[in-house]
C-alpha cells in the first residue's frame, strides 16, 4: 500500500462528447483543438506522447489509470462545472473513469470549479481587449442544493470516492463566487452546514470540506458581504473549511516572462510557513509542474515558468513529502497540478520533450523509495 496519496487535478476538456463545449472548440475534439493549433504556430511546444486521445473513452482511461497508479499517482481530482442550471464537462469522469474496468485501482474526488467563464477557452477571441462573461459560476441556494444532491448521489456513492477519516472530500475553487451566489457569509455558512447534514444522511460520518487556497488576499470579504471584512484566512475560519490546498503556484507567485522554476523553492517554503501560522484549516501541500498558458492565446505576452525539468519537479515533490512528514497529524495527501493541463503547460502525462520524465519523478519519490 502506497504511504502517500498523490492527487492530480484533471481538466476534463479533452473530449468531443460535450456538446456545449463547441462554442469554444468548434471542431468537436475539445481543447485538443487549441493544443494542436498552438503547436502548428509554435512547433517547439511539446505534444502529448499518447496523441490526442478521447479521454471520455473508458479504454483510454484504463490505460491512463494503469500508468498513473504504477507511477505513484493514486488519486484524480476532477474539475467539475455547473453553468446555466446544467453540468458541464462531466463526460470524462462519468463515461471515462467510472466506466473503466480497472477504476478500483484509483480513487477520485471533486473540485467544484465554480469560476465564471469568459473568452479564455476560445482562442479565436481570447486576445480581445475586453473579456465577456459567458457563464457565471456563482449559484443561488436552489442551484446549490441541486449541485449537492447531484454530487452526493452520483459521486460520493461511488466506492472509489476519496475519503479522509471516512468523510468524502469536496473542494470548492472560488469561495468569493460561492459567497456571492448564496447571498453573504451567514447564508453561505447555513448552506454549507446543510451540505454537511445531507452528507451524513447519505451514511457518512461527515464532510471534508476543502477550499482551493489562492493567496491570503485572494478573497476580500467586504467585496462579497458588506457585513464582514477580512482575507482568505478569515473566509477559511468563518466558513469552517476543514482543509485547504493550492491549485496552482501561479495563484501566489508573481510571474514574468520566463521566470525560473528554481525561484519557486524559497517562495513555496515561505507560503507554507505563512499558512501554518495563519490557517485554522489543515493544509495539504501542493506541487505545480509548470505554467505557460500562451497556447490559449495568439500572443505571447504573459508570465511563464521555465526550467520545470523532471529533476526540479522531483525536488519539489520531495519538499511536499517532507512537509507531510513534519506534520504527522494529517492525511498523507499531496495535490499536483496537474494530470493534463496541456494549455497551461502543467501536466504529468508524457510529452514529446521529456517523455515519461514527470511521471518517473513521482515514481522515484513515492513508489521506488517505499
Amino acid at each position: 500500500m502506497q504511504k502517500y496519496d498523490v492527487a492530480a487535478y484533471i481538466w476534463p476538456s479533452y473530449t468531443g462528447t460535450e456538446i456545449r463545449s463547441r462554442i469554444f472548440w468548434e471542431e468537436g475534439i475539445g481543447e485538443w483543438q487549441t493544443v494542436r493549433k498552438s503547436h502548428e504556430e509554435h512547433p517547439e511546444r511539446p505534444l502529448p506522447l499518447w496523441g490526442f486521445e478521447e479521454e471520455a473513452d473508458p479504454k483510454v482511461m484504463e490505460k491512463q489509470i494503469d500508468e498513473a497508479v504504477s507511477h505513484g499517482v493514486n488519486v484524480f481530482i476532477y474539475d467539475w462545472y455547473w453553468y446555466d442550471r446544467l453540468p458541464f464537462l462531466e463526460q470524462c469522469l462519468d463515461n471515462g473513469f467510472l466506466k473503466a474496468a480497472n477504476r478500483s485501482k484509483m480513487r477520485f474526488y471533486i473540485m467544484w470549479a465554480n469560476h465564471d467563464v469568459g473568452l479564455t477557452w476560445d482562442r479565436r477571441n481570447s486576445d480581445l481587449p475586453v473579456d465577456t462573461t459567458i457563464w457565471q459560476g456563482s449559484q443561488d441556494r436552489a442551484n446549490f442544493e441541486t449541485v449537492v444532491h447531484r454530487i452526493i448521489d452520483n459521486y460520493f456513492s461511488q466506492p472509489e470516492y476519496y475519503l479522509i477519516d471516512g468523510k468524502p472530500v469536496f473542494m470548492i475553487y472560488d469561495v468569493g463566487n460561492l459567497i456571492k451566489g448564496l447571498g453573504g457569509i451567514d447564508k453561505t455558512c447555513e448552506a454549507l452546514e446543510w451540505f454537511r447534514e445531507e452528507t451524513k444522511k447519505a451514511g457518512f460520518p461527515g464532510l471534508e470540506l476543502q477550499m482551493t487556497f489562492w493567496n491570503s488576499m485572494s478573497v476580500n470579504l467586504s467585496g462579497v458581504d458588506a457585513n464582514h471584512e477580512g482575507s482568505a484566512y478569515d473566509a477559511v475560519r468563518l466558513l469552517g473549511f476543514d482543509s485547504i490546498s493550492h491549485y496552482q503556484f501561479v495563484h501566489f507567485v508573481p510571474l514574468w516572462k520566463d521566470r525560473s522554476y528554481n525561484d519557486m523553492f524559497d517562495i513555496v517554503d515561505r507560503e507554507w510557513a505563512e499558512i501554518d501560522r495563519n490557517s485554522t484549516a489543515v493544509y495539504y501541500p501542493h506541487v505545480s509542474v509548470g505554467w505557460n498558458n500562451d497556447p490559449r492565446f495568439r500572443t505571447t505576452e504573459r508570465g511563464t515558468l521555465t526550467d520545470n525539468t523532471p529533476e526540479n519537479i522531483e525536488k519539489m515533490l520531495r519538499k511536499a513529502k517532507k512537509y507531510l512528514d513534519d506534520h504527522p497529524d494529517r492525511a498523507r495527501l499531496i495535490t499536483v497540478n496537474s494530470w493534463n493541463e496541456w494549455t497551461e503547460s502543467s501536466y504529468l502525462e508524457p510529452d514529446t520533450k521529456y517523455g515519461y520524465g514527470y511521471l518517473d519523478a513521482i515514481k522515484k519519490v513515492f513508489v521506488d523509495e517505499q
